[in-house]
């Protein structure tokens, strides 16, 4: 989800860095590298002008359909379709289906979206794009994603935005484990990946936040 345009702070007024801030600072670079190199080749081919425009309109797919979800949970009107090429809409609905297919198959049912929560005792803040309840009436996250593939990044941010529940939710942890649902940004494939607990990736989140603290710090003393 999107950092709040107020930022994230902490009881007192202290503004932090958000879970994909702090992620961000130390996340490899090989993936970014690529899709430059990609976006290079794309101009000199003349299919784009810029470096950050859009190569394949085909390319919005998986956004759409993540974004029906999102409609869907919400129980709000669905994006709007006018002017999207039949191509892409296909692709789109079809990902929207697979996820109604998986929720129908899991008996997940989402009771809170789009929860924006910070932590006192870590001083970091997210938003947390859904929490559910299973079949057993356990609580699980559930994390959307548009990519094009599953990263050990996403495995830390779970683990952290399921640190910032617990410690605001301390009656109603999170015992029914970690839900990833991937749409691929191309084709709006809808994949499922489950994790029952993330407790090493919330050490690397942890051992983050302190190196982003000393990032910061180092930064000072060379300005």
């Amino acid at each position: 989800m999107p950092r709040p345009k107020r930022g994230y702070r902490t009881k007192d007024g202290t503004s932090v860095p958000g879970v994909t801030t702090i992620i961000s600072r130390f996340k490899d670079s090989g993936a970014l590298l690529w899709w430059a190199c990609e976006q290079g080749k794309a101009i000199e081919r003349g299919e784009i002008s810029g470096l950050y425009d859009k190569r394949d309109k085909a390319g919005e797919a998986g956004t759409l359909a993540h974004a029906m979800v999102e409609a869907f949970i919400r129980g709000s009107e669905p994006p709007q379709t006018d002017g999207i090429e039949p191509e892409m809409l296909a692709a789109a609905e079809m990902g929207f289906q697979n996820f109604l297919e998986w929720e129908q198959n899991t008996g997940i049912k989402i009771i809170h979206q789009e929860v924006e929560l910070v932590s006192e005792s870590h001083r970091f803040g997210g938003t947390l794009d859904a929490i559910g309840e299973d079949r057993q009436g356990r609580r699980c996250l559930v994390d959307w994603k548009t990519s094009k593939g599953v990263y050990a990044d996403y495995l830390i941010q779970l683990a952290a935005y399921g640190k910032l529940w617990e410690e605001k939710h301390q009656d109603e942890p999170i015992t029914g484990g970690f839900h990833l649902c991937r749409f691929s940004k191309e084709n709006a494939d809808f994949s499922h990946h489950y994790w029952s607990e993330l407790d090493d990736a919330w050490e690397q989140f942890l051992l983050f936040r302190r190196a982003y603290d000393l990032d910061k710090l180092l930064k000072r003393r060379v300005g």
